[in-house]
C-alpha cells in the first residue's frame, strides 16, 4: 500500500497486492478502495495482481476542494497505473467507477488495457435530457446534494440501509455490518468531494467514450438497481462499445458486488478466463 502524487499535487492512496496479470478496481461514490475487499481477496487467490485506489477526496486520498470531475478521476487513475507500471490490465469499475474506467480508456488509450468490466455502472448517461429521455431528472441529484449538505452522516446511513443494497425490498435481510461499513467508508471521505461528485457521476455523458473502446467489455447489472436504473444503463452501454457482453441479474441491487459477491466474482472470473 502507498501513495502516488498527481501532477496537481493530490496524494492518491492505493493498495497493490500480489503478482500476475493486474486487475485494477475503481470504486463507487462515495466509497473507497475498501469496497473491493471481497473481490481483491478472491482474485488474489486466483493468481491475479489486484490494485485499488481511493478516488481524490475519498477514503485516504487528499481531501482537496477541486478536481472532482471525470477528467481528473481518469487522470488520477492514469497516475496510479503509470506509477505501478501496470500493463495488460483488466479495469473493473462499479457505479461511478464504471464511468471512471470508460473515461480513462477513452482519454488515455488502450496501450496498457486488456479488458474492461462495468458493474452497475453509470454510463452512458444518468441525467434525463432530450437525447436521453429515460434518464433521471436533475431534481433527483439536486435532492441528493441537499441531503448531503444538511446531514451527511444521517443521509449516508439511510442510503446504505435502503436503496443501495436493496434492503428496502420485501423479504430482504439487511446486514448491519454491511450498512456500517458503507457508512464508515463514506464518512472517511470529504463532503466537498462527495457533493461535487454527484454532478460528475450524473451529468457526464460517456457515449463518445464508450464508442472509443475496442477491448472486450463485460457489462454486469442487476435489474432491481434503484441507484442506476438498469434500462437506461447496461443495455445501452453494451451497444456502444465495439466488443461488449451483457450479463443481467434478475432482482439484484446496485450493491451486488457485496450482496451477491459469490455470483459476481465467479461470473467475472469465468469471463476473464474465456
Amino acid at each position: 500500500m502507498g501513495y502516488v502524487t498527481t501532477s496537481d499535487g493530490v496524494e492518491i492512496f492505493y493498495k497493490d497486492w500480489g503478482s500476475g496479470q493486474p486487475i485494477v478496481f475503481s470504486h463507487g461514490w462515495p466509497l473507497s478502495a475498501d469496497d473491493w475487499d471481497t473481490q481483491m481477496l478472491f482474485f488474489l487467490s486466483k493468481g491475479y495482481r489486484v490494485v485499488a485506489a481511493d478516488r481524490r477526496g475519498h477514503g485516504r486520498s487528499t481531501q482537496v476542494s477541486d478536481g472532482h470531475d471525470m477528467d481528473h478521476y481518469a487522470d488520477d487513475l492514469k497516475a496510479v497505473v503509470d506509477h505501478l507500471d501496470l500493463r495488460d490490465a483488466i479495469h473493473v469499475g462499479h457505479s461511478t467507477g464504471g464511468g471512471e474506467v470508460a473515461h480513462y480508456i477513452a482519454r488515455h488509450g488502450e496501450e496498457r488495457v486488456a479488458r474492461a468490466v462495468l458493474i452497475s455502472a453509470v454510463p452512458p448517461l444518468m441525467l434525463q435530457t432530450e437525447a436521453n429521455p429515460g434518464g433521471l431528472p436533475k431534481s433527483v441529484f439536486e435532492g441528493l446534494q441537499q441531503q448531503l449538505a444538511a446531514n451527511r452522516a444521517g443521509f449516508y446511513r439511510e442510503f446504505a440501509a435502503n436503496p443501495f443494497y436493496g434492503y428496502n425490498r420485501e423479504g430482504a435481510e439487511p446486514s448491519e455490518a454491511v450498512i456500517q461499513n458503507w457508512w464508515r467508508q463514506g464518512m472517511m471521505g470529504g463532503a466537498k468531494a462527495h457533493y461535487d461528485g454527484i454532478v460528475a457521476f450524473s451529468e457526464t455523458d460517456f457515449t463518445e467514450d464508450l464508442k472509443k473502446i475496442t477491448v472486450p467489455v463485460l457489462v454486469m447489472h442487476g435489474t432491481d438497481d434503484q441507484i442506476v436504473p438498469y434500462a437506461d444503463a447496461a443495455p445501452l452501454s453494451v451497444k456502444l462499445v465495439k466488443n461488449g457482453t451483457l450479463k443481467s441479474y434478475e432482482g439484484f441491487p446496485h450493491g451486488m458486488p457485496t450482496t451477491n459477491a459469490d455470483t459476481i466474482n465467479n461470473d467475472l472470473l469465468e469471463w476473464l478466463q474465456s
